[in-house]
C-alpha cells in the first residue's frame, strides 16, 4: 500500500471533535498564527529594529534559588523516583497552609480537599469529564482561557458564553442567564484575577456565585492562576466565602505566583466531592507529578514573599506602561491583579488608517511600531499588554517603556 494511499484513509478515522475528515485542512489562520506572522514579516522590514513583545504571557526570569536547589537535591533521592499518583501528603499539607497564609482560607483537610495537579492547563481539562454528558451545559466567562470549555465541547456537551463587560467591572451578568440556561447548566467557569482584563472579583460577587450554584445546582470552578498576583488589595479567594466549599473548587498553580510555568504544578482544592471525582478521573489521565518537583513546590509555598517580590516588579512595570500608553493617549489604568494591561481598541489613527476589530489595530501596532500584543474582539474590542517582556532589571524597563513612548509619539487614536 503506498503513502498516499495510507494518508487517504487515515483522514477519514479522526473524531470529529478535531474536524473529522476535515482534519489538517481547514486554511482559516487563527489569531496568534496571524501575530507570529505579522511579527516575522515586520522584523524582515525592518531589519536591526527591535521588536518589543508585550504579548507574551508567561513569566520573564527563573524559579528563586532556593526552589531550584530544592528541585536539585529532591531529584537525587532515590526515594523520589517513583509514581506520585495523585499526590504526596507533604504537598497537599503544605498547599493547605498556603490557602490560609495567603487568602485566609482556614479548614480545608489535606487528605479530601486538596490533591496536586499537573499544572492548571490539565486540570481544567479534566474536570468537565467528571460531569459532562452529551447535550449539558457549561458556562464560561469570555474573553478567556477556553480549555473547559474546548473538553466540554469534545464530549458533546454546550457551551454558554458569559460576556465581560467594561461596564459591569468585567464580572459576568448571572441575573441574564435565561431560565433555560439555568436549568440545564451544570459547570459554571470564573478566573478571578481575570485574564486577560486584569479584573478582580469582590466578596460580594463570590457570595452572589454561591447563591446562584446553590440556587441552581451548578458546581463552581474558580480559576485562580493568577490568584496571589494582585495589587491594593490582598488576594482573595472564592473558597474565603461562606458556601464555597460546599459548590465549587478553586484551582491555584505556582506558574505565575513562583515563576515556575514549565514546572507543571498546582493544586485543586475545595468541596470534598468535586475533588474526589477530579481526583478519580487523573487517576486514569496521570501517574501524577515528579515528587521531586512537588517537593520544590512546598518550597516555593512556604515563602509567599517569593510572590511579594515577583508582584513587586510587574506592578512596577504596569505603572511604566500606563504612564507610557496614557501619554499616547490610549484609555488604560493598572489593573487589580495578573500582568495585563487590557486597553480598548482605539477607532483608528487620524490621517491614517481605521480599525474595524481588536485585531486590526494589534497588526497595525506591530506592522508600523514592531510592538507586539494580544486582540481580543469576544467582548468589545480590547488588546492585552503583559509585562512579562525580557528586560534585566529597572533601567532597562524603563528604556523599554521610554521607547513604547517614542514609538508612538505624534500618534492620535481615535475612538
Amino acid at each position: 500500500m503506498t503513502t498516499m494511499a495510507n494518508e487517504s484513509y487515515l483522514q477519514g478515522l479522526f473524531a470529529e471533535r478535531i474536524g473529522g475528515a476535515r482534519f489538517g485542512k481547514d486554511t482559516t489562520i487563527y489569531k496568534f498564527e496571524k501575530i507570529k506572522r505579522a511579527k516575522r514579516a515586520a522584523m524582515q522590514a525592518n531589519p536591526g529594529v527591535e521588536l518589543i513583545d508585550m504579548g507574551v504571557g508567561e513569566p520573564d526570569e527563573m524559579a528563586f534559588p532556593d526552589v531550584v536547589k530544592t528541585l536539585q537535591q529532591e531529584a537525587a533521592n532515590p526515594e523520589n523516583r517513583g509514581y506520585a499518583d495523585n499526590g504526596i501528603a507533604e504537598f497537599k499539607q503544605a498547599a493547605a497552609r498556603y490557602m490560609e497564609r495567603v487568602f485566609g482560607v482556614k479548614g480545608l483537610d489535606p487528605a479530601t480537599q486538596i490533591v496536586h495537579a499537573i499544572g492548571a492547563k490539565p486540570a481544567l481539562a479534566m474536570m468537565p469529564l467528571a460531569f459532562i454528558n452529551p447535550g449539558d451545559l457549561m458556562a464560561q466567562s469570555v474573553p478567556g482561557y477556553p480549555i473547559m470549555a474546548t473538553h466540554t465541547r469534545y464530549l458533546g456537551g454546550r457551551v454558554l458564553n458569559l460576556p465581560l463587560l467594561a461596564k459591569n467591572g468585567f464580572l459576568p451578568d448571572l441575573d441574564a442567564i435565561s431560565g433555560a440556561g439555568r436549568e440545564a447548566m451544570k459547570l459554571l467557569y470564573i478566573n478571578y484575577p481575570n485574564n486577560p482584563t486584569g479584573a478582580q472579583a469582590n466578596v460580594k460577587f463570590y457570595e452572589k456565585v454561591v447563591r446562584f450554584a446553590s440556587d441552581h445546582r451548578v458546581a463552581v470552578v474558580q480559576d485562580a492562576a493568577y490568584g496571589a498576583v494582585t495589587y491594593g488589595a490582598p488576594p482573595l479567594s472564592f473558597l474565603s466565602v461562606d458556601g464555597a466549599k460546599e459548590v465549587g473548587i478553586e484551582i491555584h498553580n505556582l506558574s505565575k505566583s513562583f515563576n515556575m510555568t514549565g514546572w507543571r504544578i498546582g493544586f485543586v482544592a475545595g468541596s470534598p466531592l468535586i475533588v474526589n471525582a477530579y481526583a478519580t478521573v487523573k487517576d486514569n489521565y496521570d501517574s501524577g507529578q515528579f515528587i521531586a518537583i512537588q517537593k520544590a513546590a512546598v518550597a516555593a509555598m512556604e515563602r509567599p514573599e517569593i510572590t511579594d517580590s515577583i508582584k513587586s516588579k510587574y506592578e512596577r512595570r504596569l505603572k511604566l506602561l500606563v504612564d507610557a500608553l496614557k501619554g499616547a493617549g490610549l484609555q488604560v489604568s493598572v489593573p487589580a491583579g495578573t500582568f495585563y494591561l487590557y486597553a480598548p481598541a482605539p477607532k483608528g489613527v487620524w490621517g491614517g488608517p481605521s480599525f474595524a476589530t481588536a485585531e486590526d489595530f494589534s497588526q497595525w501596532m506591530i506592522r508600523e511600531k514592531l510592538i507586539s500584543t494580544v486582540p481580543w474582539d469576544d467582548a468589545g474590542a480590547f488588546v492585552r499588554f503583559s509585562v512579562t517582556f525580557t528586560a534585566k532589571g529597572e533601567a532597562e524597563e524603563k528604556r523599554v517603556m521610554n521607547e513604547i513612548a517614542r514609538r508612538l509619539a505624534g500618534v492620535t487614536f481615535v475612538f
